[in-house]
């Protein structure tokens, strides 16, 4: 017979399977946190930036905001983090646009009124498609600079190992999203299941663009380590640039936009006062 100890071993066992399974099923809900709402540039406070929508060949109709860059300025083909949506960065987009810099910031399926569902495969998709739709406008590849926040730097690393570009910004980076979640998730079993890996520690060495990763010291959520790792892994020529005090979604208020600003200018060639 079972002793008293071995069952209640066998029905934790049990639970924990129960548990582990329930997190597979739904792990994409674990993952993604979608704002729906549908907020337009104008009420957010922004002029000059206009929302248009993108038709996928599988039918969803994604939300894009879109401006053109003032004289030989950037553009920057921004994917943005997990949490919110487009209008949550407003004001970094409003910063931005005042240094002349043209912007196209693509919704994920399921953000800011978008339809569809989220997932690594079809967000590496909709990029590849935001990138060539900049392209068929006449943008020049060196002239498009994605920009890739928090979860959107998974993203921005594999178009820019796939794609021309001139130059790639990663703001609060990691290796991958399975290191993120055996942090967040240590009990589970999340390496061998995760289906969303956006392994950017592999991609990142066939990047062959000026990079520049922007990281926090105190970000809690994508540990400082994570951006370093990722730094050291990519090639010349690079930047990094650490904010003492800064955590994972406030780095602008540390002086980031300027940060980014100068360098992009220096990097590209477009600052004037050189």
């Amino acid at each position: 017979m079972l002793t008293t100890a071995l069952k209640l071993g066998l029905a934790a066992l049990a639970l924990y399977v129960l548990i582990a399974f329930a997190a597979w099923l739904g792990q994409r809900r674990l993952m993604y946190f979608p704002n729906a709402a549908r907020v337009p540039p104008t009420a957010a406070g922004l002029t000059g930036i206009s929302e248009q929508v993108m038709r996928t060949p599988d039918g969803a109709d994604l939300i894009v905001w879109r401006a053109k860059a003032r004289g030989r300025q950037p553009t920057l083909l921004y994917f943005h983090g997990n949490a919110g949506g487009l209008a949550n960065r407003a004001q970094r987009f409003a910063g931005y646009q005042a240094s002349g810099f043209g912007l196209l910031a693509m919704s994920y399926r399921g953000y800011s009124g978008s339809t569809g569902n989220p997932s690594e495969a079809a967000n590496l998709r909709d990029a590849l498609q935001a990138y060539r739709a900049l392209l068929a406008e006449g943008v020049a590849p060196e002239n498009i600079v994605p920009y890739g926040e928090s979860l959107g730097s998974g993203v921005a690393v594999a178009l820019a190992a796939q794609e021309r570009v001139g130059a790639l910004v990663l703001d609060a980076p990691y290796t991958s999203i399975v290191d993120v979640a055996a942090q967040q998730y240590a009990w589970l079993p999340v390496r061998p299941l995760l289906l969303d890996r956006y392994e950017s520690a592999g991609k990142i060495g066939r990047v062959t663009a000026p990079l520049l990763i922007l990281h926090g010291a105190l970000d809690s959520l994508i540990p400082l380590e994570m951006g370093r790792k990722l730094f050291a892994l990519a090639n010349e020529p690079k930047r990094l640039i650490v904010f003492d005090f800064g955590r994972h979604a406030d780095l602008d208020q540390h002086g980031a936009i300027a940060e980014v600003t100068r360098w992009l200018e220096v990097t590209l060639g477009r600052d004037e006062r050189r």
